[in-house]
């Protein structure tokens, strides 16, 4: 008699979408899992505030590109909020209210490992588990300046992106063998090789022979878009701007009614991303974690033009200590930047050599590996 196939054990991901790029990041775990280990090892993702939540917390999806327009007062709020008492307050303040929410979300989704891809979802669910509960892996999506929430000392392993999210692991009371530097995981399209950047152009319509400034605001088309591509094309450098616009299909007509004095090309929300990037030659955006380690990947030198207070802060910190890029919150300083690149080659390639050392391109993979590991799969 053949034996019974065995069980396949199953991952839960939490995760919700709220900033911080914590569905890519989960995504990009599941894509990584499934290369490695093709269907040995099932998967779940539950967003904890929209399939769960009660009211109004379940609506903090909706809210939260809201939210993000005032970045002063969410500075204020992510500063009051963020210090393991303080941290651990705010969470136990909530938990009877979200208590049966929790039970409900355990007891109709068990699973052989929990990996945590939200700083929110972090303390509470391990209250709820109690004492007895499957593996609870925590994946950290905030590169430097990452809220206490992240790290709950009851956690199997937490997994940051770089060493200072480690040393505030530890900070926190994290013991040494909890928190394991792995990058920041991404789509694994981000991570191929960065191939022929004339020959890219080639295929994408671009001019070969000019360099391509590359300027993107995120998925939602956040950021003074508008305003900063206006002040790169006074520049009159002989390059090509490449506008995304994302989701903003009205700043994407706006943009598309201008008469631009330089070659510049438009486009809303693309898949292309992974080849924008490898075939551009500056990359000018908003200091999202996603974003920057994407770049990296690419060997794609990076001026930072914005930042969200809190989270976003130490992104800045990082990308000027590893010598990938620059923060330049003015347009002036933007263009100043882009005349000394653009002018001086040498300069930029330094710059994209930088990326190189700092990327992580394996991040998604090693994360994978990680998590197999501890369920007995091994490659």
């Amino acid at each position: 008699m053949d034996d019974l196939p065995s069980k396949r054990p199953h991952i839960l991901f939490l995760f919700s979408d709220t900033g911080g790029g914590h569905r890519s990041a989960t995504q990009a775990i599941i894509e990584a899992l499934q290369l490695e280990f093709d269907d040995r090892i099932t998967t779940q993702m539950v967003d904890i505030f929209l399939d769960f939540a009660p009211p109004p917390l379940k609506y903090f999806p909706k809210w939260y590109p809201l939210m993000v327009r005032f970045p002063k007062f969410w500075g204020v709020g992510y500063r009051l909020s963020n210090g393991s008492r303080r941290a651990s307050l705010v969470v136990k303040s909530a938990y009877p209210y979200v208590r049966r929410s929790l039970g409900k979300l355990i007891n109709q989704n068990p699973a052989d490992m929990i990996v945590s891809v939200h700083p929110l979802a972090n303390e509470a669910f391990l209250h709820a588990l109690g004492e007895q509960h499957a593996p609870f892996i925590t994946v950290v999506t905030d590169l430097v300046t990452t809220h206490a929430l992240w790290y709950d000392q009851d956690v199997d392993v937490c997994l940051v992106p770089t060493e200072a999210a480690r040393q505030r692991g530890l900070l926190a009371g994290l013991k040494p063998e909890q928190v394991k530097v792995v990058g920041l995981p991404v789509a694994d399209r981000f991570c191929q090789p960065v191939g022929d950047k004339k020959a890219l152009r080639q295929q994408l319509g671009w001019n070969p022979e000019q360099p391509v400034v590359l300027l993107v605001g995120g998925g939602e088309g956040m950021g003074p878009l508008e305003k900063t591509a206006l002040a790169i094309s006074e520049t009159n450098l002989p390059i090509t701007l490449v506008v995304v616009a994302g989701r903003n299909v009205e700043l994407k007509q706006h943009l598309e009614s201008r008469k631009w004095p330089i070659t510049t090309i438009i486009y809303g929300f693309v898949h292309e991303m992974p080849d924008f990037m490898r075939a551009a030659d500056i990359l000018v955006t908003k200091a999202g974690p996603g974003t920057i380690s994407e770049a990296l990947n690419a060997w794609l030198p990076m001026i930072l033009y914005s930042r969200l207070p809190g989270q976003e802060d130490g992104n800045v910190d990082f990308v000027i200590s590893e010598g990938v890029g620059v923060w330049a919150p003015k347009t002036s300083e933007i263009n100043s930047t882009l005349q000394a690149w653009v002018n001086h080659p040498e300069q930029r390639q330094r710059i994209a050599d930088a990326c190189c050392q700092a990327a992580r391109p394996q991040a998604a993979r090693e994360t994978a590996r990680i998590l197999a590991n501890r369920l007995g799969i091994f490659n």
